[in-house]
């Protein structure tokens, strides 16, 4: 049966697809621009958006299983729970979900809550879900590397508690692996929650000392004021966004993202590998500045 990946041409879903394809699966995509979809030819698409119900009805014709990703926006939480109500209406039972780590406690933090909102539909309306909690990705360091290449400091407050960052293809292989898990079995499994993280619990000071390292000069640690980091994001995104990355950076330093007992075990068990580590992502981004 077919595997439905939303939010395919982004930083994770494009690797989940390709993850798919590797392991012989029958992809079909919704996109809302065709022309990003440059995938491998036997991966069917679909225009449309998350809040066209024809296209999501489309788009689910025929569909056992569902990646479910819904991007940061301020109808996310709509989307959400169109995309699953027409997924029910469709027939589909297997969903992976892409939430965001400790989404049950950082409720304040309006992406984490409508994550956790859609966790608690995926359980109310009978899924057969996985249900995939990420920590801080890894990736989006790419976003902040000419503050740390040209000013020598590390400007993300992410505290003294630690956050245990996570590469986005390590978060989509594992939802490859689990989406095929749940399409192929004879019958419904399960629903579980997998903790996605890195190998390694950082502070602010610690991803400091790897960048001097790396770069072979100082970089210092801009602080835990996350006031300071909304003020800088109002230039590159909506005000009630860059407010809402406050108040998640303020959970990064008042409670970290710390890994629980078994995570990185659990996680290199389903891989069958070691997990992608900040230092390895860094020393390759510097590399190709």
């Amino acid at each position: 049966m077919t595997i439905l990946v939303t939010g395919a041409t982004g930083r994770v879903g494009r690797h989940v697809v390709d993850q798919l394809i590797a392991r012989h699966a029958d992809v079909r995509v919704l996109v809302r621009d065709p022309a990003k979809a440059n995938f491998a030819s036997s991966v069917e698409v679909v225009q449309g958006d998350m809040l066209d119900i024809e296209a999501l009805r489309r788009a689910f014709t025929g569909v056992r299983t569902l990646f479910l990703l819904n991007a940061v926006a301020g109808d996310e939480f709509t989307q959400a729970i169109i995309a699953l109500n027409i997924a029910r209406e469709a027939g589909v039972e297997r969903v992976v979900y892409l939430s965001v780590f400790d989404a049950d406690r950082a409720v304040n933090v309006p992406h984490f809550a409508v994550k956790f909102g859609a966790e608690r539909m995926l359980e109310a309306m009978g899924f057969s879900a996985t249900i995939l909690r990420p920590a801080y990705f890894i990736d989006n360091e790419v976003m902040i590397k000419d503050v740390i290449f040209n000013y020598g400091v590390y400007p993300m407050p992410i505290g003294s508690k630690g956050v245990a960052m996570i590469d986005a293809r390590d978060i989509a292989e594992v939802a490859a692996s689990e989406l095929v898990r749940r399409d192929q079995a004879s019958e419904k499994l399960p629903s579980e929650t997998i903790n996605l993280v890195g190998p390694d619990t950082l502070t602010g000071t610690g991803l400091a000392a790897i960048w001097s390292d790396i770069l072979g000069r100082p970089v210092v640690y801009g602080g835990d004021d996350p006031s300071g980091f909304e003020q800088n994001l109002f230039n590159v995104m909506p005000k009630w966004m860059a407010y809402e990355m406050r108040l998640m950076a303020e959970r990064y330093v008042s409670d970290g993202m710390v890994p629980q007992a078994g995570d990185v075990e659990r996680l290199t068990r389903i891989l069958g590998r070691p997990l992608h580590s900040y230092r390895e992502f860094a020393s390759q981004l510097a590399q190709s500045a």
